[in-house]
């Protein structure tokens, strides 16, 4: 069963299992997961209204012209007149910011592929989130914010053009290591922000200046059989993860490929000593599940931080990993309070630098005039079902003046360790283990 859906990812296939397979499953803190989470069709387009072509508009064909203004005023009158699709036929069409409107939608024929400017110039100053911070920014290419219902679909691609942005930041480190992601002017690929009920499907992201697909303050999110790629050479693509989760609740990863140079799925909302108490700004990632994905290269495959002060009920199950740096990262900034609560990570095959990896995320550390460090926790995190090839199983550092882990249970690994395999057990309060083989020795059961 495990190797037969294992080959049909390698196909490429989403994995679609029957429902009555899904009865009566919970989320880690033992709520039920609603059945919005076991509806995984993607959109049909022909349901979305009017397809408005933007070569039917005077955009052209053309991949060295910039058409914003042109591609703008295609979704501008489609939303005029009562919603509509975008389409982007074959063919390479480049383009700066562009803003979606209510009951407008993105879709990108095969063969098609909207282009990002690799002049910064072309991307429109809003006010926007970056790295849990509410600010002047600049636009993504493709910005939906309070849309409602939005969807991106199609066999295209979205190719952000990134090549020229990565120089530009990694000549800067040079000049000045400590600058910091803010500094270096480059805009994300996809932003979605204050929206319900969206979709992303099919599509090809790639080649991000910076951050892939940043979702914002949204809710009901399904993104559904993406390929999300950027490079770690011959030119890194500094910090482009494939998709930031920001103060969302209800989000499905399914069916996916992501290899970036950051962090694959990040989790964040939220930096700062007082970071818990912006109420309007900052919060939660709740009930969020990836599944069903394949990872290339990564930093890590799932990330809490480093800009994020709560996630609760996340799961990640049923993955093929390889050449990731880490399998789970929990990041614990000590200037800003944590909480990262009821994890699941189950059914993973692969091979990863580091299986848990713990440790206090000092970059960019400011305490902004507060005197003591904000303590943090990590509770209820659960590893089972796992066989992986590691270099280190337990890459955790225990810090009792910043931060408590407590209630970690691994079950049922089979692990193969290159460096270490020992697992420090007095990092955890009540660390439980069942069926822990690691190098083909069984560790004893704790419990």
């Amino acid at each position: 069963m495990i190797k037969s859906f294992f080959k049909s990812l390698a196909l490429g296939c989403l994995v679609c299992f029957p429902l009555s397979s899904f009865a009566g499953e919970v989320f880690p803190d033992g709520t039920p997961i609603p059945d919005w989470f076991r509806q995984y069709e993607t959109v049909n387009v022909a349901e979305l209204g009017k397809s408005y072509k933007i070569t039917d508009y005077g955009v052209e064909n053309d991949s060295t012209i910039v058409q914003t203004s042109l591609i703008q005023a295609v979704i501008d009158k489609a939303s005029q007149e009562g919603g509509g699709v975008i389409c982007i036929p074959k063919g390479t069409f480049l383009s700066g910011s562009l803003f979606f409107k209510p009951r407008t939608h993105l879709y990108l024929e095969e063969g098609a592929t909207l282009k990002g400017s690799d002049d910064i110039s072309d991307f429109a100053v809003i006010d926007t989130r970056m790295e849990g911070q509410n600010l002047k920014y600049f636009a993504a290419l493709v910005n939906a914010i309070r849309v409602d219902g939005f969807t991106v679909s199609g066999k295209g691609r979205i190719n952000g053009n990134g090549l020229r942005f990565w120089k530009s930041f990694w000549l800067r480190r040079q000049v000045n290591p400590k600058c910091t992601n803010l500094e270096e002017l480059r805009p994300r690929l996809v932003f979605i922000s204050d929206s319900k009920d969206v979709q992303l499907s099919g599509v090809r992201f790639e080649n991000s200046p910076f951050w892939t697909t940043h979702l914002y303050r949204c809710e009901n999110v399904k993104l559904l059989n993406l390929h999300i790629f950027a490079p770690k050479a011959p030119v890194k693509a500094p910090s482009s993860d494939a998709i930031d989760i920001d103060v969302c609740r209800n989000v499905l990863v399914k069916g996916c490929y992501m290899s970036v140079n950051d962090d694959a799925i990040a989790l964040k909302g939220g930096k700062g000593p007082w970071a818990d108490q912006d109420k309007t700004n900052n919060g939660s990632n709740e009930n969020i599940i990836i599944e069903d994905c394949v990872y290339g290269f990564c930093h890590s495959a799932l990330t809490c931080g480093s800009e994020s002060i709560h996630d609760r009920n996340v799961i990640l199950r049923r993955i093929r990993i390889d050449d990731a740096q880490r399998l789970l990262w929990l990041k614990m900034r000590p200037d800003t309070p944590q909480k990262y609560e009821y994890i699941l990570v189950e059914d993973i095959q692969g091979n990863v630098k580091s299986f848990l990896y713990t440790k206090p995320w000092t970059q960019f550390f400011d305490l902004k005039g507060r005197k003591d460090i904000p303590f943090s926790y990590s509770d209820h995190v659960t590893m089972r079902n796992i066989s992986l090839t590691c270099d280190v199983v337990f890459d955790v550092q225990k810090a009792e003046d910043q931060y408590k882990l407590s209630n970690f249970t691994f079950e049922n690994l089979d692990l193969k360790a290159n460096k270490n395999p020992d697992i420090q057990t007095d990092c955890v309060e009540n660390l439980v283990l069942k069926n822990v083989t690691i190098n083909g020795t069984k560790l004893a059961d704790r419990n």
